[in-house]
């Protein structure tokens, strides 16, 4: 028979950790995380099961009222992304220490241990794993008892299984007195929120290409020195959010009236945000400073291939338009369809270059010309074709108004055009302009 949380053990929870936000030297506590890593080399693709806790805690994490109104679970009917090889295989690995993990929180939470205690246990059993691993492992852990928590409340009015199950954690009860729940449930779905925000960044952190961005980028060793901090106080919000929903199936509405567990979590999820604003932060400035080295490689190639001689357009015509072939990147003047690169092939294409005032009386005189071309066009003549490349300043916001001009001027052309300004590339704008030296 499984222990029974007390309401003085559970307060006593409580206390400990109030305690800890206002009197714990945070340098030792985090000298004692420090001391349980020790990373054996092991890499852990953490990315898949990651979006397999996000899916149950989205699915799990409802409105208390909607579940107390209706608790027909409604099943979408998504692609399922849970049976690839790859996810299999890691879970393959990982699955026994996830549920020793979840039978530790859970053993934890159930004999009143105080939060820093429990989350320093976790940080004993994770000790070989990656921060991140550590991060991902335990939220998974905590999503399975979480997840069966509110599985069986969407479903056990009509299901026989789930209900006798249900009476076993008291959920009936708990679903009925739903009302005075509510403040709690609102303070643990913030808290889980802010858990997947924090978990998020740190996963994206460890994602950052090597090729591009090392450490001794300042935004990047900033970011990397909160990590051990930013695990830290996550899982200690996962093991408070743990024992809340214990408290509930063990003592039930005996520990209903207390409001100083909605107190814990929005402490927690309010130190959690400024955790994440701090790593988004720096994320950003890494991102930046990664699209600005890939720029300046793009450009460098952009030169290299006009230096180049080819014998096919096609290198050069994606290099300038669009690269990739999941987009039909030009319209067709006289059909006004989309159409591929691939209809230019060893043609001679002349690159009309603009901005979006093009005069019509310019238009008008290269419509002329274009058609009389046509006209009289020789077997060879007959093989240049005419693209109108709008170029446009990308620091600017696209409106309605400029997208009805520029569809206004592409209308009147009966060359091809390039489908969209945003497909051409702000390397490719510096391009026209410090190389050929194009002026709007």
């Amino acid at each position: 028979m499984a222990t029974k949380l007390t309401p003085a053990s559970a307060q006593q929870l409580i206390k400990s950790d109030r305690s800890m936000f206002t009197a714990s030297d945070d340098n030792a506590m985090m000298k004692q995380i420090q001391a349980t890593h020790s990373p054996d080399g092991r890499e852990v693709d953490v990315k898949p099961l990651l979006h397999i806790v996000e899916d149950i805690l989205r699915r799990a994490t409802l409105n208390v009222d909607d579940i107390a109104l209706d608790t027909q679970a409604r099943i979408d009917l998504t692609e399922d992304k849970t049976q690839q090889a790859g996810v299999i295989s890691m879970l393959g690995a990982l699955s026994y220490l996830i549920d020793r993990i979840s039978c530790e929180i859970e053993h934890k939470c159930l004999s009143g241990s105080d939060g820093h205690a429990t989350t320093v246990s976790l940080f004993n059993m994770l000790s070989s794993y990656p921060w991140d691993a550590k991060l991902v492992v335990t939220l998974a852990a905590f999503g399975l008892n979480y997840g069966e928590f509110w599985l069986l409340a969407q479903i056990y009015s009509s299901n026989q299984l789930a209900k006798s199950m249900a009476i076993l954690k008291q959920l009936p009860m708990i679903m009925e007195h739903s009302g005075p729940l509510k403040a709690r449930f609102d303070a643990l779905s913030n808290l889980i929120k802010s858990v997947l925000d924090v978990t998020r960044s740190i996963v994206e952190l460890k994602e950052l290409p090597s090729s591009y961005i090392t450490h001794d980028v300042p935004a990047l060793s900033t970011a990397m020195a909160t990590i051990p901090t930013a695990v830290y106080w996550t899982i200690r919000s996962v093991v408070a959010c743990a024992a809340h929903i214990t408290s509930l199936t063990s003592m039930g509405h005996e520990y209903m009236s207390s409001t100083a567990e909605a107190w814990e979590l929005s402490t927690l999820a309010h130190k959690l945000n400024n955790i994440h604003e701090h790593l988004k932060k720096q994320l950003a400035i890494c991102y930046q400073y990664i699209e600005e080295k890939r720029n300046v490689e793009a450009y460098e190639s952009l030169l290299h291939i006009f230096e180049m001689v080819h014998i096919d357009n096609m290198k050069v015509l994606k290099a300038l338009i669009y690269a990739r072939d999941d987009v039909q990147p030009l319209v067709d003047g006289a059909s006004k369809r989309r159409v591929n690169l691939d209809i230019l092939r060893r043609k001679n294409v002349l690159l009309l270059i603009s901005g979006l005032n093009i005069s019509n009386e310019e238009l008008s005189i290269l419509e002329q010309i274009y058609n009389e071309s046509r006209v009289h066009a020789t077997r060879l003549d007959n093989l240049y074709e005419m693209v109108w490349v709008p170029v446009v300043d990308r620091s600017v916001l696209w409106t309605d108004p400029m997208q009805k001009q520029f569809e206004n001027v592409q209308s009147t052309m009966p060359w091809y055009s390039v489908h969209h300004p945003s497909l051409i590339d702000r390397v490719v704008i510096k391009f026209i302009k410090e190389v050929w030296h194009f002026r709007n």
